[in-house]
C-alpha cells in the first residue's frame, strides 16, 4: 500500500519510519530489499564466504563453546546467512564449533527458509561472536535539519507526497549531535541527524558478550560530509525522489565516525574484502591451455571479486570494525 497525501506534516524521522516499516510498508513487502536493489550479498557468494572466513577469525579469539553466534541485522530475506551456512561444511567452523545463526529483521519469517536460522525484530542478547549488520543503518530513520536563511539549524518537515517545509529550530541531543559531528556551513546546507543511528548501532553492540561487531555501509566522515546531505529514494533499482508513502525506500548514507566508538577501525570494503581472501586479480593466462574449464571458472570468480571491491562502486562502501570485548 502506498499513504495518501494530506495535509498532516512529519519529522522526516516519523514520515520514514512509517513509509519503511509500518503496515504495509516498503520493507514489510513480500519481495524483499532484492526486489529493488543489489547489495553486496546478492552480488556474489564470494561475500558470505569472506563473512565465514571473518567469523572462524573471530571465533579464535573467543573463550571455548559449543557454538559460536552470527547474528545478521538488517537480514533482508535471510540471504547472507543462508550463504554462509552453505560455506561452512556441516554448519561448523574449522575448529568443529557450530555456529547459530540469528536474523534480526522486522518484516516476517520467508516461508522456506533454513530452520537452522533464528528469526527475531531483535538481536539475541548474551551471545558470543560475530555480529555483521550490512546496509542496515541507512535504513535507521533520521531526521533532517536545514539552515534557514539567518542559518538556524531547523527541523525538515514532509508531507507524504514528498513536499516539505522547515519546521522548529533543532534542540537538545540533536542540536548537541549536529555541533559536534555535522554543523551546517550556512543558509540551505542541509545534513541527517545520526543520533537515532549512533544509538542504535551502541545498542546491538551492547548485546554482545564478546566478539566482533561489523557494520557496512555507504558513508561519510567529518571534514567530508555533503554538503546538502545525502537523503534520497530506490525503487526497481532506480534511483527515484525520497517521497515518504511506502511506495520507495528511504535511505541516506551513515555518519559511520560518529557511531564508532574508541577502538574502532573504519576501512573501505576493498581493504576489508582483500584481508579476508578476495582479490579481483584474473588467472594466469596459462591456466586457459592447460585447464580451460578452471580457467573460465576463476574468470568468472575473478569478475564476481572485482565487482565487490570496484571503486566508484560496492568496494567504496565502509566497513565499522568494533571488537566486543574480545582478547
Amino acid at each position: 500500500m502506498t499513504y495518501e497525501a494530506t495535509d498532516e506534516w512529519f519529522s522526516w524521522r516519523e514520515a520514514t519510519e512509517r513509509a519503511l516499516y509500518g503496515p504495509g510498508g516498503f520493507y514489510r513487502r513480500p519481495e524483499g530489499p532484492a526486489g529493488h536493489f543489489r547489495t553486496s550479498v546478492h552480488a556474489s557468494p564470494l561475500y558470505a564466504g569472506a563473512v565465514a572466513r571473518l567469523l572462524a577469525q573471530t571465533a579464535e579469539s573467543l573463550p571455548d563453546a559449543s557454538a559460536v553466534a552470527l547474528v545478521d541485522i538488517g537480514a533482508g530475506r535471510g540471504e547472507l546467512l543462508t550463504g554462509v551456512l552453505s560455506a561452512l561444511p556441516d554448519g561448523r567452523l574449522p575448529d568443529g564449533r557450530a555456529v547459530r545463526a540469528y536474523a534480526v529483521e522486522r518484516a516476517e519469517r520467508p516461508a522456506g527458509l533454513d530452520p537452522r536460522i533464528e528469526w527475531s525484530d531483535r538481536p539475541p542478547a548474551g551471545v558470543s561472536g560475530l555480529l555483521f549488520a550490512n546496509e542496515w543503518l541507512d535504513n535507521v530513520p533520521v531526521d533532517v535539519a536545514e539552515a534557514d536563511a539567518s542559518g538556524v539549524a531547523r527541523y525538515v518537515l514532509v508531507r507524504a507526497d514528498g513536499e516539505e517545509r522547515l519546521g522548529p529550530p533543532v534542540s537538545g541531543a540533536d542540536a548537541r549531535w549536529l555541533e559536534r559531528w555535522w554543523p551546517l556551513a550556512g543558509p540551505g546546507a542541509r545534513a541527517e541527524i545520526g543520533r537515532p543511528r549512533d544509538e542504535a548501532w551502541a545498542g546491538a553492540v551492547a548485546t554482545l558478550d564478546a566478539g566482533l561487531a561489523v557494520a557496512v555501509d555507504y558513508a561519510h566522515r567529518a571534514g567530508a560530509r555533503p554538503p546538502f546531505g545525502t537523503l534520497t529514494g530506490f525503487r526497481s533499482g532506480r534511483e527515484v525522489p525520497p517521497v515518504p508513502d511506502g511506495s520507495c525506500d528511504i535511505t541516506a548514507h551513515v555518519a559511520l565516525d560518529a557511531c564508532a566508538a574508541p577502538g574502532a577501525e573504519l576501512i573501505p570494503q576493498r581493504e576489508a574484502l582483500h584481508r579476508l581472501g578476495i582479490s579481483g586479480s584474473r588467472p594466469p593466462l596459462a591456466l586457459a591451455s592447460s585447464d580451460p574449464v578452471a580457467y573460465v571458472r576463476a574468470l568468472a570468480t575473478a569478475g564476481e571479486a572485482a565487482e565487490l571491491t570496484a571503486v566508484g562502486g560496492l568496494g567504496d562502501f565502509t566497513w565499522l570494525l568494533q571488537p566486543a570485548r574480545m582478547a
